[in-house]
């Protein structure tokens, strides 16, 4: 039986975190090469440190998207999350650029042919999850841990927090009661900050936009703070830590609140499974609770390198199911979605450049947008699956 009374802890990181950078970095180059090539083939790796990134990888795209473009992504991207730090500034840093082309051992087993399907770009598993938690049928730990520091950098950018640096993270700890979130146990926030200013002096800062980020009446007098707990955060950023891409795939997902299949999102283009599969899995959690099938929903896709319909679909809906059965939904799924990485991409409009938007503050839980940016939010599937079943 599903436990009652918990505490359950989520930690969100902001786009000015190492690893953010990188995986921004990484996502603005597959939004190049699919602006210029929607077809385009991108796995895109960069580090980052003190005054330096790198960036490596495999493409096949337009030929136009050459180094010194790539160069111009990463450096716009650095001045958009706003680095104009001593250790590490988008106009002085070293960029390096050692993309080559993809592998064709890849590419036959990827591409169409006369004789096969456009297969999948990898083996692996991925996992889609949603839940009646929020409004967003997300978890609420992770949501509002995203929500604090969303806010905080746009307080930020928009010069009403001055004080504040790029590098934050986030730490949300919820209090459940008969399943139910109902209020905030205690609430971690570290972020750069200008020198200087003391631990108080930052919490006065980041208090409003915590209050704003979280429901009405969750944070108590009970409530625990950590506000910057070592005392000082003035070097942040790849100047105080070394960051890659594909590190926080947690925080990119559930908060831990869900499995995970392991493989990262940012710096792929959508014919690696590893991106449109999780897509499509969120997709469809969220249509089937949307759709009043169940109050949960776990979905898990499996998928072998060239081939091109998943090996597996496997629904589990935490014993919260209204009058349908597991196996009964997979059939409904199958009817309704096509699973290959094609019929993924084009149900999903997905071959479009809406990445570097998603390298941050979450892939999940965030408005399906005009241009297509986060399709896999919508629940337009929900009168299909009922139809279905």
């Amino acid at each position: 039986m599903p436990r009652e009374q918990f505490l359950f802890t989520s930690e969100s990181v902001s786009e000015g975190h190492p690893d953010k950078v990188c995986d921004r970095i990484s996502d603005a180059v597959v939004d190049a090469h699919l602006a210029a090539l929607p077809e385009a083939r991108v796995a895109c790796e960069t580090l980052a440190t003190t005054n330096r990134v790198v960036i490596a990888g495999e493409v096949r795209g337009a030929p136009q998207i050459d180094a010194s473009v790539v160069e111009k992504c990463a450096r716009q991207a650095i001045r958009e999350i706003g680095y104009e730090q001593d250790g590490f500034h988008w106009e002085t840093c070293k960029v390096e650029v050692l993309l080559h082309e993809q592998s064709p051992d890849i590419a036959q087993g990827v591409d169409a042919a006369e004789t096969k399907e456009e297969g999948a770009g990898d083996q692996g598993i991925m996992f889609g999850f949603a839940c009646r938690e929020t409004p967003e049928l997300m978890p609420a730990p992770i949501l509002y841990a995203h929500k604090i520091l969303h806010l905080m950098a746009e307080a930020r950018h928009a010069g009403r927090a001055p004080e504040l640096m790029p590098d934050s993270k986030s730490q949300v700890t919820v209090r459940y009661e008969n399943g139910v979130p109902v209020g905030v146990h205690s609430v971690v926030v570290s972020t750069q900050h200008a020198d200087g200013l003391s631990s108080g002096d930052v919490r006065a800062i980041v208090e409003p936009y915590v209050l704003e980020a979280l429901p009405e009446g969750w944070v108590t007098p009970e409530t625990i703070w950590h506000v910057n707990p070592t005392g000082k955060f003035v070097v942040g950023g790849p100047d105080g830590d070394c960051g890659l891409t594909g590190r926080k795939i947690i925080v990119d997902t559930y908060g831990g609140a869900a499995p995970h299949g392991g493989g990262a999102f940012s710096g792929k283009d959508p014919t690696k499974v590893d991106r449109s599969a999780a897509y499509a899995a969120r997709y469809l959690a969220k249509n089937i609770v949307a759709a009043d099938l169940a109050e949960r929903c776990t979905i898990q896709l499996s998928y072998a390198i060239g081939v091109a319909k998943p090996l597996s679909i496997y629904v589990d809906m935490h014993e919260t199911a209204k009058n349908v059965r597991a196996d009964q939904i997979e059939k409904a799924i199958d009817k309704v979605m096509d699973l290959s990485p094609r019929g993924i991409r084009q149900h999903l409009s997905l071959n479009r450049p809406i990445y570097a938007r998603t390298s941050s503050y979450g892939h999940f839980g965030r408005p399906a947008e005009d241009d297509g940016g986060f399709s896999w939010e919508r629940t337009d599937l929900a009168d299909r699956l009922r139809d279905a079943l």
